[in-house]
């Protein structure tokens, strides 16, 4: 499948850094390491503040019962969860343009005219990604109940799920995957690689452009980091695992192709939209979600 723009211009499409194609600006190679982990530490800080505002109200998220770990009160556990992805967000808006001396959606890459103009096939390639993991589990006997199926013990968590799946959920983890992480180990990558010699240095000071290797190994690093994120809700089964792995592989290959943050996101956005129509349709609109563990 070609995510080459339609009727596209003689021009080539957006450098990896579009400071490479300015002689005014030298070349910046962001984010960078030190910006991903600030990106991730925020988060990850706010998400602990707000699961101890729960516990000071006496709203554990999880509780124990003969040995049993069941997840409590979903919604709350929601909106904290698109509480923490909408501040990043916007602290990121706010702070990372004054490190960079460009936008944000700049330098993540988000580029949504590309993704726009390859709306169709990214929308496509999301259903079929998700038509296939289906087959793929229909072979596999996963748990009779996951953790994740505890979002979906009454119609209002499940209507609040799928909403929170399929717009808050893939936009914050496309940009922190695709737009933070994939560039700053890839720049990690090549820095480490790179030979101690004048002229090395000469041309990593003249080009922001990432390695074959770099993304290679860049794409395999955080698909790793994606599956195990997500491994809690699907009980850690390697099945599992091996397809979000396989997921964020195929997610991260549109982004490097369309050079597009934006277009991995209508991808993911996509096959969770699906996983959630199916969702929808199995259970007669949600409303006999008991057939979830029949």
């Amino acid at each position: 499948m070609s995510f080459l723009p339609e009727n596209a211009p003689a021009v080539p499409p957006p450098a990896e850094n579009p400071a490479e194609d300015s002689p005014a600006l030298s070349p910046r190679r962001i984010p960078n390491l030190g910006h991903a982990l600030l990106f991730v530490s925020f988060a990850a800080l706010l998400l602990f503040l707000f699961q101890l505002i729960f516990f000071a109200l006496g709203k554990s998220p999880v509780a124990n019962h003969a040995g049993a770990v069941a997840i409590q009160h979903p919604k709350l556990q929601i909106a904290m969860l698109a509480a923490t992805y909408l501040t990043t967000l916007t602290a990121a808006w706010l702070f990372f343009p004054m490190a960079w001396q460009r936008s944000f959606l700049d330098g993540v890459r988000w580029h949504w005219a590309i993704a726009r103009r390859q709306a169709g096939k990214l929308v496509a390639l999301g259903l079929l990604v998700g038509f296939m993991m289906q087959i793929v589990t229909y072979f596999i006997a996963p748990p009779r109940a996951m953790p994740i199926d505890q979002f979906f013990l009454t119609p209002g968590d499940a209507w609040l799920m799928a909403l929170f799946g399929t717009l808050v959920a893939p936009a914050f983890e496309e940009i922190c995957f695709r737009g933070f992480l994939v560039p700053a180990f890839a720049i990690a990558y090549d820095w480490l690689s790179l030979p101690r010699t004048d002229e090395a240095r000469a041309r990593w000071q003249a080009t922001a452009a990432l390695s074959p290797d770099s993304l290679i190994f860049s794409a395999l690093l955080t698909s790793v980091i994606f599956a195990w994120m997500h491994a809690a809700q699907y009980a850690y089964q390697w099945a599992a695992l091996l397809a979000l792995f396989s997921i964020s592989l195929v997610l991260t290959f549109v982004r490097v192709k369309t050079q597009s943050v934006a277009a991995s996101t209508i991808v993911h956005a996509t096959y969770n939209f699906f996983d959630f129509l199916l969702l929808f349709v199995a259970t007669g609109g949600y409303r006999h979600l008991d057939r979830l563990t029949h």
